[in-house]
């Protein structure tokens, strides 16, 4: 969960912000017992889902059949809210943590959250602080055989246009020899739009497309790894319109 979106939270439905409570306090519980953070994870989604349903969003979903529940997978999503999370961690049926800014894990209660269950903090303005990220998330998706979110644009997109792509998500994916699953989401932005504290009811299309193989591919396949998946999130977001 963002801070955005946490700010939105505490001053949207009541129970909206109940749930956030309940499941909350069971996250917290459970993480005293649970290393793995698989269990936080399962517990989170639950939780993504009560708020989607509560916050009045209706959700189309496409494209679930192309990945597998055992899979091991980089997620690269386009980013247009702080809404994009629960959406995705909701819908997408895999074990994936994500990488969220280091202050994040400042916060009380949100911090020790994400830490246990298993989330990598992600520090600003620090080029080799950014690259001992991108392999640390590389060693946890190899050793746990787990999935990892990444939102290649960088940051949320302020006119709802897709935006370059960094060349993070593609490192990743090639050292740890992962396939890279673009998603297309259409709609959180004018769930929750950017500067805005007001979560609207609304509708939500999450698109999932094919893996992209990474098999064989080195560093230096990093940039056309890169376009390759910009161009497939931007064919998905193309297939909705």
């Amino acid at each position: 969960m963002s801070l955005g979106l946490l700010r939105a939270l505490l001053i949207t439905d009541p129970l909206v912000i109940l749930s956030t409570i309940f499941f909350g306090t069971i996250n917290l519980i459970v993480s005293l017992f649970d290393q793995s953070g698989n269990t936080q994870v399962a517990i989170a989604r639950v939780w993504s889902k009560s708020l989607l349903l509560l916050a009045g969003v209706k959700m189309d979903v496409d494209g679930v059949e192309n990945i597998s529940s055992n899979g091991s997978y980089l997620i690269a999503s386009n980013h247009l809210s702080y809404m994009d999370t629960p959406v995705v961690l909701a819908h997408i049926p895999v074990q994936f943590r994500f990488l969220a800014k280091k202050g994040l894990f400042s916060i009380p209660f949100l911090g020790y959250h994400l830490k246990r269950a298993g989330h990598i903090p992600v520090p600003r303005d620090d080029p080799r602080g950014a690259v001992r990220t991108m392999q640390k998330a590389a060693e946890v998706i190899r050793a746990r055989g787990i999935s990892i979110l990444v939102f290649p644009e960088g940051g949320r997109t302020r006119d709802g246009v897709l935006q370059p792509f960094k060349e993070g998500a593609a490192h990743i994916a090639i050292q740890a020899g992962v396939p890279i699953v673009p998603v297309a989401l259409v709609g959180t932005r004018e769930v929750l739009p950017m500067g805005s504290l007001n979560i609207r009811p609304g509708r939500v299309t999450l698109r999932i497309g094919k893996p992209i193989e990474t098999k064989n591919l080195t560093a230096r396949d990093r940039k056309q790894l890169t376009e390759e998946v910009r161009e497939q999130i931007a064919g998905l977001l193309e297939g909705h319109k």
